[in-house]
Order: C-alpha cells, then structure tokens, then sequence
C-alpha cells in the first residue's frame, strides 16, 4: 500500500459544490496526528476546519489560501510513513526549499482518496452509514478529540501551482519566509499573517481596517488574536497610527479608478442566491403593528433580578421569541412549507435568528424550540448570538429553519418588509423600542414603544391569519406576564 496519499476536498454535505480555502493550519514538512485540523474552508454555509485524514508528515500542499476549489479536487498530499526513510523522489533543482520532484515510481504509486471520499460532518474514526466516512469537526461520530498543534516554524508552506491529475502527487514549490518574520511572544511563529493563529472573521476584520496580524499579540486560546485585539490596535494601541492606516486601506481597497470590487462567494453568494428565489417565488405580504412594551420591559427587570437569572443573559429578543412561540401554538399554520401540491404543517419550530456577520448574513437555528422552557430558551439564543460572532456557526445549525425573526432594533431601525428564508412562511422584523408619547389610561404619557412587521407567504397565510398571529404577539409583549397566565 502506497504511503503517500492524497486528500481531496470532501463532499461538506448541503449539495455544496465547492469551498474557498481561507487558511492552512499545517505546512509542508510538519508531522500532523489524525483528525488534526489542517485547513479552514468557507463554503457557502460556513466556515469550517477540515481534520487530517491520516496521521504523517504534509509532503505537499496543492492550493494556497484564498483559492476556491471544486469538491473532489486534491488539497494536500501526507506521507503516512514517514519514519520508513525517504521517498523515492529527485531533488528540485531550483532549490532553495522547494518541495522535491516525485520519480515516476512514486507518482504511480500514489494512493487516492476513495471515491466514496464525498463524506459526512463529522471527525475521521469510523464509517457513516452507506459506508461513507465522517470528517467535518463538530459533527457526526467523534472517536478522538482534535486539537490544534503549535507552530513550529515561520510560514506555513503554501503552493502556487495548480493541482495535478488526482492520480499524481504535483510538483508544488514551497514559498520562502519572509526576510521580516519575527516570532510572535505567544510561541506560535508569525513571520506571515497566515502563520497567525485567527478565525477567518478576525483575518477579514484585521483587512478590512488595515491591520497586520503579525504585529500583534494574541490573547485569545492557544494565542490566538482576538476581534479585541485587532480592534485595539486599529485605534492605535498597538499598530500604526489611524491616519496611516486609513491611508493603506484607501489604497488596498480602491484602484485607480476609485471603484472597489468585491467578489461575490460564499455566504453572500448562497444569500442573495436564497433572496432572489424567495422574493420572486413566494407572494409577500408585511403587516405592521406597533406596541407599548413598557410592562414587558419591566418584567425583564424583575427577571434579571431573580437570583436564579442573574447570570442569564435576558434582553427584549427572549420575550419576542417566547411571543413567537407561543402565537405559533394558537395559528400552527404560519409554521409550514409550501411544497407546491401540499402544505406541510411542522410541530416543532427551529426558531431562525438572522445574525450579521463579517462573512454575510447568517440565519442560524435553536432547535425545537417550542418544547424549551424561558430558561432553556435564552440558554440557547445567547450560544446562537456568541456562535454566530465568532464566526463558528456551522452548517447544521443554519438548516431545518421554520420560521424566523430579524432584530433590526439594534440597528436603531423601527422595523423593515423582511423577505422570507427559502422555505418558510413567515418572518418577524422586531424594531427599536423607544420613548415615545403613547396614550396609556387615557393620558399621554412617556411609554417603551416599538413597532413588528410580519411578512408571510400569502400562498399559506391569508390576511386574516397573518393579523391574528401578529396581534397575539403584540398582546403578548403588551403583557406578557398576564399573557403567559391566560395562554399556558
């Protein structure tokens, strides 16, 4: 059996086709473990790292980052055996660390991933069922735990040239380090900004604002830099001053034409795909209805102030979902899929919070989450929010939706004509909660006002159920302690 092996993107499941290589974790030469992560991938789901397949020494990678590589392509090539000796290969004649020349015998002898390689989340240890194997980190069968080696040198090695016949190992020329690199105080070298242990969210934050990630100093786990981090240092704690900054991201972003282009790929890619769909597919309807919310805001106090809530994070959006929840039990109709020659009613709702991202807007899931009480509910909305911000948000977690709520509110925006998700029905727009004069008893008084706009799929939901939905949510946040007695 051949001991070098190459290791294709596999299948990330959700029909994707194709993911954008955003970062390697490993570089030529090093000796990784089994279900090691070796590269982030975004796709148009997520972001997500890809565990090694096998455990040896990285004899070759075919795609540097920012590459966007088509499933089943070859992303890598691992020597299994590295302690038998070296390979049967030529040296490189250019020299100068560039990976060697593979002799003929062993371009033959390189063994392929198996074409079942399409493979399901999950950790390498153990055939999925249909005999595929599980690789995506987060999901499916674990039988190891992966954890992220420290950086032993400066650069990880990355290849410029394409990718050979999946039936050869390419000859792919490793880049030099940098005269600069200098080793970063954590221990983790970082003599370029793709040496920097950083989530892709943080990596784009630091472009963005024109920060170099090799001159600063992590605080985050294992090293890592931080969104705090990159943002103290773009306001001139650490790096250069604003001005320059601001100056190097003017440069960097525009051309000479003074216009900037964005590729449009991965998670905007798939949304304005999903929107187009959605919009010119499903007849939208948006209703308004705007709320006194002083006594829902008050009993968000009294609940902050229980012991047992104190370190709960509670804000307005727990009290809308619970709303939700509870007006999808009396109208279980506005919970349902049109599939053209039937509705499909569903009895359980996972619940969307759509979330701005620095990769896109992202709808994430909690599942199931009529059957959770108040406490479980805001448990899982601030794991949801605190996924989303760090970029974690995985793909299972963003499908299954069946209804949705978007907070433009912490915008400062009153409330919008939201577009519905692909397959839903309905979406709520929950909108700022200001001061306002509200005549309350008969006088005009001072009151916590915000204002819900329902789109729903007039297909499924007529005028009529749309209104009761959306006024037993109001009624609801209008009261919601009485609410709660009178409904449950």
């Amino acid at each position: 059996m051949s001991r070098l092996k190459t290791f294709n993107l596999p299948d990330l499941g959700e029909g994707l086709t194709e993911g954008e290589i955003l970062s390697w974790l490993v570089k030529v030469d090093d000796i990784i473990e089994l279900n090691q992560p070796i590269v982030e991938v975004e796709t148009a789901k997520a972001a997500v790292e890809i565990p090694a397949k096998w455990a040896g020494r990285v004899q070759a990678i075919f795609h540097p980052e920012g590459t966007t590589v088509e499933v089943g392509s070859p992303i890598i090539a691992i020597d299994t055996d590295p302690g038998a000796g070296p390979l049967d290969t030529t040296e490189s004649s250019s020299g100068g660390g560039d990976l060697p020349t593979p002799s003929a015998a062993a371009l033959a002898a390189v063994e392929v991933a198996p074409a079942e390689g399409a493979v399901e989340p999950g950790l390498v240890g153990g055939p999925a069922p249909g005999g595929r194997t599980p690789v995506l980190v987060g999901y499916g069968p674990r039988t190891t735990s992966a954890k992220r080696r420290p950086r032993k040198s400066a650069v990880p090695a990355q290849a410029s040239a394409a990718p050979a016949p999946a039936t050869a190992a390419p000859v792919v020329p490793a880049q030099a380090a940098p005269a600069g690199a200098v080793p970063a105080s954590n221990g983790h070298e970082t003599g370029a900004a793709t040496g920097v242990l950083a989530k892709p969210p943080v990596r784009k934050l630091a472009r963005d604002l024109g920060v170099d990630l090799r001159a600063l100093t992590g605080s985050g786990p294992l090293g890592s830099v931080t969104r705090e981090d990159v943002q103290r240092a773009a306001a001139g704690a650490v790096a250069e001053p604003a001005s320059v900054v601001t100056t190097a991201t003017a440069a960097a972003s525009f051309g000479a034409d003074r216009e900037q282009r964005i590729p449009v790929k991965g998670v905007r890619k798939l949304t304005a795909e999903n929107m187009s769909r959605s919009a010119f597919t499903a007849p939208h309807v948006t209703e308004f209805l705007t709320v006194d919310v002083t006594r829902a805001m008050k009993a968000l106090d009294r609940l902050r102030n229980r012991r047992e809530w104190r370190e709960v994070r509670v804000s307005p959006l727990l009290l809308v979902a619970k709303a939700v929840l509870l007006a999808v039990q009396r109208h279980p109709m506005v919970n349902s899929t049109w599939a053209g020659d039937e509705i499909v009613v569903k009895e359980y709702v996972n619940l969307g919070i759509a979330a701005a991202t620095d990769r896109g807007l992202i709808v994430p899931n909690v599942k199931d989450a009529g059957r959770l009480t108040l406490r479980e509910l805001a448990d899982a909305l601030t794991e949801l929010v605190q996924t989303a911000k760090a970029g974690r948000t995985t793909p299972a977690d963003m499908s299954g939706g069946t209804l949705t709520i978007t907070n433009v509110g912490v915008f400062g925006v009153d409330s919008g004509t939201p577009i519905l998700p692909p397959g839903e029905s309905a979406i709520l727009a929950f909108g700022a909660i200001r001061e306002m004069p509200w005549v309350h008893k008969g006088k005009v008084r001072p009151r916590q006002v915000t204002t819900l706009g329902l789109s729903f799929d007039h297909r499924i939901i007529d005028g009529e159920l749309g209104s009761k939905f959306l006024r037993d949510i109001g009624d609801f946040l209008t009261d919601p302690e009485a609410a709660l007695l009178a409904w449950t």
